[in-house]
């Protein structure tokens, strides 16, 4: 009979240290007693004596004007801090901000930084089959519609049945642009928030919770774009490795110029593969203005030979230029120069245009 007793006891206390629940075991274990400590009395010394120094290296700090006074025992998380994660290059956070917010700075001319920002982020929003109830780029706000996420709570380890939590949320996007243009930040605000767990209904989240739910949305958005980011270099890289087809023409000046069929940011990259394959080593290069200040080492017996049957050659070894420029949305100029940047004459573009279009068109030259 005792042993049955004492059985019968251990279980129960078993089956009670397994009820605690998901948000116990957010919470700080142990006893709570310390919330019923009244703050003591500093030491009352009469008038006619000195009164002595008090240390006040354990001395509790005042309560900011924003803190939450009720954030007390089992009130209180004890989880980690929610943090932006600034995944994207160029991106950075700004410490002490309690919004959940990014900067972003421009790293891509291709197109507006505002204009890319709103690009991934409804991207984002429609790969998760999430919709828009409000966007405005000209207020720079965007609101979207409901977002419906079902958990299952777990409930204590004797029971099959776990409690099922759905979860309805809306966020509004801010951005913030610079003046200049090439900064902007980025944040999500929890504008509405409905929980419903075994029909019980929940509108209202804590200061702490509702950040971590605007940190966790931006987090995705955020990842989603480095995603984004990482693709169409990957992408780019591989039209670099691609031939690309070449053909006589001229420049906006009016010189006469090799015509790549390529946007800039590809053929930039692909004419220092070109060039090395030529037998030319780059010595500066200044991509803003498209200059590229190179040096003809010879032919090393490669591309030039075979072109002629005359013994002249076709370029002597020294110093030169290129010129490379846009010619369009997804066409490129490449203008030769001598060392003092001016363009060679037109039978000499043409004398060269061989060897340059058959090393251009090349396939998987090596980055």
């Amino acid at each position: 009979m005792k042993r049955t007793l004492a059985i019968a006891s251990s279980v129960a206390m078993v089956v009670l240290a397994g009820c605690s629940s998901q948000i116990d075991r957010k919470t700080a274990s142990g006893s709570y007693e310390y919330l019923k400590t009244k703050e003591v009395k500093l030491l009352e010394v009469p008038s006619e004596l000195e009164t002595p120094t008090f240390s006040r290296d354990f001395e509790v700090p005042a309560l900011g004007p924003k803190a939450d006074p009720s954030l007390v025992g089992k009130s209180l998380a004890v989880r980690s801090p929610a943090l932006v994660l600034p995944l994207v290059t160029g991106s950075h956070v700004e410490e002490g901000k309690n919004s959940a917010t990014i900067w972003f700075d421009q790293v891509d001319d291709s197109q507006p930084l505002s204009q890319a920002i709103w690009n991934s982020l409804l991207s984002f929003l429609d790969e998760q089959g999430i919709g828009v109830d409000r966007f405005s780029p000209e207020e720079k706000v965007l609101v979207t519609d409901w977002i419906v996420i079902k958990k299952e709570i777990e409930g204590p380890w004797y029971s099959f049945i776990d409690e099922e939590s759905e979860i309805g949320e809306r966020f509004e996007f801010k951005l913030d642009v610079k003046p200049h243009g090439r900064s902007a930040a980025l944040t999500v605000d929890l504008k509405d928030y409905m929980q419903t767990i075994n029909g019980d209904v929940v509108s209202e989240v804590s200061t702490i919770e509702e950040r971590r739910e605007e940190v966790e949305v931006l987090n995705q958005v955020i990842g989603h774009y480095e995603y984004q980011i990482q693709l169409a270099e990957t992408r780019r890289i591989a039209r670099i490795r691609q031939g690309i087809q070449t053909e006589m023409g001229f420049n906006d000046d009016g010189d006469a110029a090799y015509i790549v069929e390529a946007q800039y940011d590809v053929a930039w990259p692909r004419m220092l593969l070109v060039l090395r394959k030529l037998g030319f080593d780059v010595k500066d290069l200044d991509k803003s203005n498209g200059l590229l200040f190179v040096t003809y080492n010879g032919d090393q017996g490669s591309w030039w030979n075979g072109l002629f049957s005359s013994d002249d050659k076709l370029l002597k070894k020294g110093e030169y230029r290129l010129k490379v420029a846009r010619a369009g949305a997804d066409r490129t100029s490449v203008t030769f120069m001598n060392n003092e940047s001016v363009p060679f004459e037109a039978n000499q573009v043409s004398d060269l245009y061989s060897a340059f279009a058959e090393v251009m068109s090349e396939d998987n030259l090596d980055i």
